[in-house]
């Protein structure tokens, strides 16, 4: 077991407010985590994910969690509360596959990613710097709408790709934009998780990604639950070995 005391705080990183996991004292952070929430959430949605994983795999190396709240707030949306890193419509989606519209979701690509993916840039660049890290020590991941964006941001946002990446209950969108990117996770360790009965984002939409990225010939470990939109305890102890591992691994 681990020594290391941890504490939340929150603070603005670049554009994005953030709540951040941090030990107490001053010592060396190795690895740094970010995560982000999905459509709808409040922006501390994930931050229960940090005592989950650090009580899994705890670690004798100092890391650092991260959890960004989206830009946009759906207070006027009727949803109080509730962000969004780009507006979505749930229901144009589901209609869209209930119809068999399926090249209309795979080659989606929202008005309003880019600017997302450049705001979540920004603050992992910040965090990477001040703790004298580079991509190589960062672990990047996502829930719904968060995952998308955190495969967007390791594609076509980061100067290198993460050194792991956590999607849960993802979807492929932006097919013509990732396609020709994807064999730049390569050397990334990707893991997916998605449930089998999920109403809102199909399975089969989360097979579309994994296809994808097998293709390009990435390495990747997908984990199907029999659940719905969220994230089981499998995924949260996965997603701590890979972060411990991470800590471990030399500079």
């Amino acid at each position: 077991m681990t020594d290391i005391k941890y504490q939340f705080s929150r603070r603005q990183i670049g554009a994005l407010q953030c709540g951040v996991v941090h030990p107490t004292d001053d010592r060396h952070i190795s690895s740094v985590a970010v995560f982000c929430h999905g459509f709808g959430a409040g922006g501390d949605d994930l931050v229960g994910l940090a005592s989950e994983i650090l009580q899994v795999a705890p670690s004798d190396q100092a890391c650092m969690l991260v959890f960004p709240a989206a830009p946009l707030s759906l207070d006027d949306q009727g949803m109080p509360g509730g962000r969004a890193w780009w507006l979505l419509s749930v229901q144009r989606l589901l209609s869209a596959l209930e119809d068999g519209r399926y090249e209309q979701v795979r080659a989606e690509e929202p008005s309003g990613i880019d600017s997302a993916r450049e705001q979540l840039v920004e603050t992992i660049q910040i965090v990477l710097a001040e703790n004298q890290l580079d991509e190589s020590r960062l672990l990047l991941g996502g829930f719904s709408q968060g995952a998308m964006l955190s495969v967007d941001t390791a594609l076509r946002g980061l100067e290198r790709p993460p050194a792991k990446l956590c999607l849960y209950s993802g979807c492929l969108i932006c097919e013509p934009r990732w396609k020709p990117l994807a064999s730049r996770l390569k050397e990334t360790e990707i893991f997916q998780s998605h449930g089998r009965m999920d109403p809102i984002l199909p399975l089969q939409t989360g097979l579309w990604l994994t296809e994808l990225l097998q293709e390009a010939g990435c390495e990747l470990e997908c984990f199907e639950f029999s659940g719905v939109h969220t994230i089981p305890m499998e995924a949260i102890e996965r997603t701590a070995l890979m972060l411990t591992k991470l800590s471990q691994e030399p500079a």
